[in-house]
């Protein structure tokens, strides 16, 4: 895995601009993502790539297109500092996990990355950087690919019988 090293406070205008928000598929969408911002970005992104970044990554408006463009284009995983809230939420919906990594600053831009998520590190030129656990309940959503097929794959959902008083 190759990172895609940001700054801080990247809103999700940097990451697709409002323009393309007619466009619902991924991989059309990914075409598009960070353009005006990194060029390069759209056109040279791999399956398996990493978006890293600093702190408030995903602020400003509440759009799921971010997410997704970033889907289309092969990122399955974003680490930063921290999220915005929104943005936290929305990728994990369309099956994009979000990881918190407070020295997230501290990787490069273009080296390789590998991340353990069950022993709680990434690991970057032969340094081991602690990330925060990720939540089963988080990790089961995004293993089934997102909010809507984890919904899916559910046979039984619990249902109350009674009203406890």
């Amino acid at each position: 895995m190759r990172t895609w090293k940001f700054g801080d406070n990247i809103d999700t205008d940097a990451i697709i601009p409002g323009r393309f928000l007619t466009i619902y598929d991924p991989k059309e969408l990914s075409k598009h993502a960070f353009e005006g911002t990194r060029d390069e970005f759209a056109g040279e992104v791999r399956e398996g790539d990493v978006v890293v970044a600093g702190k408030n990554f995903g602020c400003g408006s509440s759009r799921e297109h971010a997410p997704l463009a970033l889907l289309g284009g092969g990122v399955h995983i974003v680490m930063a500092q921290s999220f915005a809230r929104i943005f936290f939420r929305n990728a994990v919906n369309v099956g994009v996990l979000p990881v918190v990594c407070h020295e997230a600053d501290k990787i490069a831009d273009g080296v390789k990355i590998k991340i353990d998520l069950k022993r709680g590190y990434a690991e970057v030129e032969n340094r081991k950087l602690a990330i925060e656990p990720v939540p089963p309940f988080m990790q089961g959503i995004i293993d089934a690919g997102g909010l809507v097929d984890y919904a899916k794959s559910l046979k039984e959902a619990p249902v109350c019988t009674k009203l406890q008083r």
